[in-house]
């Protein structure tokens, strides 16, 4: 297997989450806030010892009771926009029947077109819960909706010492892009892991504790926002399971490729 090469990327973004709240500068605290509102998808979280805890609390509601009212989400994200109330347009539209409930303003705060981005994160085993962190299109325009996934964990695909770890590409809404994502098998469950995606025009490279573990040929080829989750999904009667439920995050970085050398005169 091959290493990251650190040396053929210089680093433009990073938050090892070392203040008393989230830096506005780099992360906007809703989930998806078109199809719902800012308000009501906060997120519950905590900073301690420069670990983010993400939480799903008891009290927490459903993200968007009224277009997915079985799911809970605890997202920092770092861009966000709409068209206006009442229209189709906005980011990830999961579901047709998708109306903006509030209309946001364009905010970009962080959403590279290539490069490498990487985070340090402990899931949870919970069987109801998942944790991820993953990259989508802005949707300037439609079909700009691309997704990269750079981790996504279920607890349910937790067994002992080693989990399944979702990567990979899916094309959403557009049409030039192919689905290929699968899982790959990570030993120490109950551990901190390095998660890492690298792309551009010749496709994608995920990696686990910097060691490469899939490629892709085709990856999104216009800007795409980082979405840090937390999600909690209610059983067929309801129930959560325990509460809270959480994951721990140590830090997220986002690379550029490296300038290249100037020519010798």
């Amino acid at each position: 297997m091959t290493d990251i090469d650190r040396s053929r990327w210089e680093l433009e973004f990073e938050d090892d989450f070392d203040g008393n709240d989230i830096d506005p500068s780099r992360w906007i605290p809703a989930y998806l806030p078109q199809w719902s509102s800012r308000a009501a998808t906060r997120p519950r979280y905590s900073l301690r010892n420069s670990v983010l805890t993400l939480r799903i609390d008891e009290d927490q509601a459903p993200w968007s009771p009224e277009f997915d009212g079985t799911t809970y989400v605890s997202n920092l994200q770092t861009a966000v926009r709409s068209g206006p109330l009442g229209s189709r347009d906005g980011q990830h539209r999961f579901a047709d029947a998708l109306v903006v409930r509030e209309e946001q303003q364009r905010e970009v705060l962080y959403a590279p077109s290539e490069g490498l981005v990487e985070v340090r994160m402990r899931a949870t085993p919970d069987p109801d819960a998942m944790a991820a962190l993953w990259l989508i299109g802005i949707e300037d325009s439609p079909e700009q909706s691309g997704e990269l996934c750079v981790a996504e964990i279920f607890g349910r695909d937790i067994r002992g010492q080693t989990m399944k770890v979702g990567v990979g590409v899916h094309p959403h809404h557009d049409p030039d892009l192919p689905d290929d994502f699968t899982t790959v098998d990570v030993p120490g469950a109950d551990e901190f892991h390095e998660y890492a995606a690298a792309w551009s025009a010749d496709g994608a490279r995920f990696y686990v504790d910097g060691r490469l573990v899939r490629s892709v040929a085709r990856a999104p080829a216009y800007p795409l926002m980082l979405m840090l989750d937390l999600y909690a999904f209610a059983r067929p009667d309801g129930g959560r399971g325990a509460l809270p439920k959480s994951c721990e995050v140590d830090w997220v970085r986002g690379w550029r490729p490296a300038a290249p050398e100037p020519s010798p005169i």
